[in-house]
């Protein structure tokens, strides 16, 4: 690893972090604009996120509650 480029941000007791100014810079982004975690193993990638992102995310969210009711907890119980 690079310790040159090490940027660091402490979690708030709410998990939130401010983005670095240099982070931001090298991104490109600032105030209402969205970003990408990308979790592989133990690293997590940080990176702009761009239209097709947001749309992936919205239509994900539309079937977060499919599986809710009582009978599905108790069939998926064990797995």
């Amino acid at each position: 690893m690079d310790r040159e480029n090490l940027s660091i941000s402490r979690l708030t007791s709410k998990y939130q972090a401010t983005i670095p100014r240099p982070v931001r810079e090298r991104l490109g982004v600032g105030a209402g604009d969205s970003v990408a975690f990308i979790v592989e193993d133990d690293r997590v990638w940080l990176r702009r996120a761009e239209p097709l992102d947001r749309e992936f995310a919205r239509a994900l969210t539309d079937t977060l509650d499919e599986w809710l009711s009582p009978a599905d907890e108790e069939a998926y119980r064990g797995l």
